[in-house]
């Protein structure tokens, strides 16, 4: 497991969607996360469109013993949102805790640990048939 105290509060942000299953993928993300690294305190977030909102998840983790929070951004690249949106948020979130403190990662961006998902995507297009804009592919 990565040297993160276990006390650490984890908040799995992404945007917010107006389709419900976009949202429930960041509450599987968020619950293999915290099984697959052994942290106990992983809750997901939405930056609009979706609760729970960044404010409300930063509340649950203090909730559940986070002495500091740690606001992972599930974005791909850096922008108005991960630059500036999220980090305002949290730090209004924050007020509510003056004694937790908190940071906010940088999105995935650039990581070579991404061409692996990326292959196995490709991988699972061929094996799916799948559509291209003139029809089936293949």
């Amino acid at each position: 497991m990565a040297n993160i105290p276990p006390e650490t509060g984890i908040i799995l942000v992404d945007h917010g969607s107006t389709l419900e299953s976009a949202n429930e993928m960041l509450e599987e993300v968020a619950r293999e996360f915290s099984e697959a690294t052994g942290l106990e305190i992983v809750e997901p977030a939405h930056m609009e469109l979706a609760e729970p909102r960044i404010e409300q998840a930063f509340a649950r983790c203090v909730e559940r013993g986070a002495k500091q929070v740690v606001i992972l951004l599930y974005f791909l690249s850096p922008g108005r949102h991960s630059m500036r949106d999220i980090p305002s948020m949290a730090a209004e979130a924050a007020t509510d805790f003056p004694g937790v403190p908190y940071w906010v990662s940088a999105p995935l961006g650039v990581d070579l640990r991404m061409n692996d998902v990326l292959l196995r995507r490709a991988e699972e297009a061929l094996a799916e048939d799948a559509w291209t804009e003139n029809g089936p592919a293949g």
